[in-house]
């Protein structure tokens, strides 16, 4: 892989003149990760050389004694090693040559992690073959191919008995091989992850001289829902997977990317419906990209691609932990999981009144219709599909995630497991507050997982009332019956108030994606119109608001559009891949001091943006697709007024107003009675909306929830900054920090080094 070597002599030059360096000697580069955040025991690194030093001559200590070393020249003539059997906890790994030494410490942490989640969750059982009780188990490799037969999926491949029909494939980088594939199948952090790429088999592949045919690019595969399993599921590349029918779309583009020389990497915890917590989402994928590059070799840039919970993933863990992924592509999407979430409980409340006419009061009835338009939809049936398939299965906390005598009930086992999400997320919410404890916690001995859910002061239906949809007295029984959700998520005749402090660490850690850090990643979302499943088209849109609000711009997001069904068109998922690889491209060749989110802005490629297709292959409107092709559809929040962006958890409240707050034109009057009843129902007052939500802050990104002892950080506290030694392909401050205290002369120097790399200007 081309390596600048205007870089490297420029690096050599600058150590050589830091104050009390040796003018001879080395240096070391650690490539695999953040040389605070190894795990698995070994690292890769890079021993850059003083002129004429032959890589015989050095010598690699681990802590003062001979290091297990692998080691090899790539094409660049840059000495690479993989240093193996590191201790846990800190490394002092030292490269000695004739003329002078160097050193750099490397944090090393379990395979089976964590590394900066924080305690893991328990209890955890372990897959079949596991060798200790974090689920380590040697990786596995076989083989698959693509045939002849254009019909045909991805076979079984035997080296020893290979088959006729193999097909041919050509990278991107014109390399002609059989389409071949090497599927590696391993555990970190306890559960799956797999790594696929070509592979000539018998051929060597080391990571300082990979095989030909890869290009030093990543794939990353997700699966949707939202949900928190106790025991390892499986890497979601196989296909979609989640709630709703799964679309040969995305298994195509996986291959398709195979076939250009991509690598093709998956976690099991990164499907948000086996893992909803963003803290671990984060890690796994941190350590699965430290071991392919250690494996493998060096990655220049790492896409993602995934729908619904899969596109969640990807927007969630981009804001509040930058530089694992350098491009998105998204579909059917959420911004992240607690937006969403909100909008789904109150379907989840709406519904016990709605569906449940008894609630009703005296002379109220409402239409189906009437249902929808106090939800901002077209249909109620989709608040069915999102209640059903999405937020019970997110928050039963007598689910079916362990065994029935383990399972949390909250009348026989009080101190069993919570299957629900929000004890899932202790680690980033924090434990409920003793002054909110229910009987049952008590009982338990500490608090549930915080809520971030609240809805104290919505006015439910405000909008359908001024627009005369519904009456009076249905706007006032709705308002009066709705009540709330106890922490068992059970219908509770209050409303609902957020626990502190888990609000305002919902917003601290991305979990709630304010767009604060996401200028520094390219997004391709294609959307098309949801026929009722609870994936609206408006939730693409809180993301472009997000960034317009947060930056004054969107130009890193565009939209593709269609008329099937979520996915706009089929063709999207290989055809955006190639937009997405030509654009990171780009903005890969500036080497300039620039910022990254104005090279992603000026390197963008002119025909990369907002369009309209056919369904088919076509583009038909270089723009949005218009409404009726894709309508956007509101929330119920925003029918009570809340801001379109819809990341107001908490609102601000004023006193109810009869004469101000009714319309239009003073045509909407309430009898005593019921504005009697309002007051009761909006004691405390209604939202503002013109105000900021309670609680809220900008993500904190990069931050770790447990300490060097195992303890809990609840709500987390960020990393320190990053050990001098940068990670390639993790564009992101956390990798690419100064050690504190660090000269003047280092910053400039580095200024130099890009300016001397640099390869091609910004402007256009």
């Amino acid at each position: 892989m081309p390596r600048h070597p205007a870089r490297i002599t420029a690096l050599a030059l600058l150590f050589a003149a830091l104050p009390g360096a040796s003018r001879g000697a080395p240096a070391i580069d650690v490539l695999s990760n953040r040389a605070d955040l190894i795990s698995g025991g070994d690292v890769l690194i890079e021993v850059v050389l003083p002129p004429a030093t032959p890589p015989s001559s050095v010598v690699l200590l681990n802590n003062g004694s001979p290091a297990t070393v692998v080691s090899g020249v790539d094409s660049d003539g840059r000495f690479i090693a993989r240093v193996t059997g590191l201790a846990l906890g800190s490394n002092l790994l030292t490269a000695q040559t004739p003329s002078g030494e160097a050193s750099a410490s490397v944090v090393n942490h379990p395979n089976g992690g964590p590394v900066f989640s924080g305690p893991q969750i328990q209890p955890w059982t372990c897959q079949s073959g596991a060798l200790d009780a974090q689920c380590d188990q040697p990786a596995e490799y076989t083989y698959l191919y693509k045939s002849t037969d254009p019909t045909a999926g991805l076979q079984a491949y035997d080296p020893q008995s290979p088959p006729t029909d193999v097909a041919n494939t050509t990278t991107d980088g014109g390399v002609t091989v059989p389409f071949i594939i090497r599927q590696e199948r391993g555990f970190q952090d306890r559960d799956e992850y797999k790594i696929l790429t070509l592979f000539q088999p018998g051929q060597p592949w080391d990571p300082w001289a990979a095989q030909p045919q890869w290009n030093h690019k990543v794939l990353v595969t997700h699966g949707g829902g939202c949900g928190g399993d106790y025991s390892p599921g499986g890497a979601p590349l196989e296909d979609y997977a989640g709630t709703i029918p799964a679309n040969p779309a995305f298994q195509q583009s996986y291959i398709a990317a195979l076939g250009r020389g991509f690598a093709v990497m998956s976690t099991a915890l990164d499907n948000n419906g086996h893992n909803c917590n963003i803290a671990v989402q984060a890690e796994s994928l941190m350590m699965a990209k430290e071991r392919l590059v250690e494996q493998y070799g060096e990655i220049r840039y790492t896409i993602g691609t995934g729908c619904s919970g899969g596109s969640l993933v990807q927007q969630q863990i981009s804001n509040a932990y930058p530089g694992i992924y350098q491009g998105l592509l998204t579909t059917c999407a959420y911004p992240d999981t607690f937006s969403a979430g909100a909008q789904f409980a109150d379907y989840h409340m709406l519904r016990t009144y709605f569906e449940d006419s008894s609630k009703w009061g005296s002379g109220v009835a409402w239409t189906p219709t009437q249902f929808a338009d106090v939800e901002g939809h077209l249909s109620h049936l989709n608040a069915i599909a999102a209640d059903e398939l999405l937020f019970k299965a997110a928050t039963n906390p007598e689910g079916t995630c362990v065994s029935a005598g383990q399972v949390y009930n909250s009348d026989t086992n009080p101190g069993g497991v919570r299957c629900g999400i929000l004890d899932y997320l202790l680690n980033i919410l924090g434990p409920r507050p003793p002054e909110v404890w229910s009987p049952n916690e008590t009982i338990v001995g500490h608090g549930f997982g915080g809520s971030f859910i609240d809805n104290v002061g919505i006015q439910y239906g405000l909008e359908a009332l001024q627009q005369l949809k519904i009456t009076p007295a249905q706007f006032v029984d709705l308002n009066a019956q709705i009540g709330g959700l106890d922490i068992d998520i059970e219908p509770s005749p209050t409303r609902i108030h957020a626990d502190t402090p888990a609000l305002t660490n919902a917003y601290r850690s991305g979990s709630i994606n304010d767009g604060s850090h996401m200028t520094s990643v390219p997004i391709i979302n294609a959307m098309g119109p949801d026929p009722g499943i609870a994936h609206d088209t408006v939730h693409t849109w809180w993301m472009r608001w997000r960034l317009d609000r947060d930056h004054g711009n969107h130009d890193n997001h565009v939209i593709w559009g269609g008329p099937a069904p979520l996915i706009g068109d089929p063709n999207y998922t290989v055809q955006s891949l190639v937009a997405m690889d030509r654009w990171l491209s780009e903005v890969e060749l500036d080497t300039s001091v620039t910022p990254l989110a104005q090279k992603i802005r000026y390197h963008k490629p002119g025909d990369i943006h907002d369009q309209c297709s056919d369904g088919a292959g076509t583009k038909v409107q270089d723009d949005l697709c218009p409404d009726p092709v894709i309508p956007v559809f509101g929330t119920p929040r925003t029918v009570a007024g809340d801001v379109d962006t819809a990341d107001t958890m908490k609102c601000q409240l004023r006193p109810i107003d009869r004469n101000d707050d009714y319309g239009p034109l003073g045509l909407l009057t309430f009898t005593d009675q019921q504005w009697s009843q309002l007051e009761t129902a909006f004691a405390e007052g209604v939202c503002d909306y013109s105000k900021p939500p309670v609680a809220v802050q900008p993500t904190v990104t990069w931050l770790k929830y447990g300490d060097d002892q195992g303890n809990p950080i609840y709500g987390g506290a960020p990393l320190p900054p990053a050990p001098i030694g940068v990670a390639r392909g993790w564009a992101s401050e956390a990798f690419t920090l100064p050690e504190p205290g660090a000269s003047a002369l280092l910053c400039a120097g580095i200024a130099l080094v890009a300016l001397l790399a640099r390869r091609r200007g910004v402007a256009r």
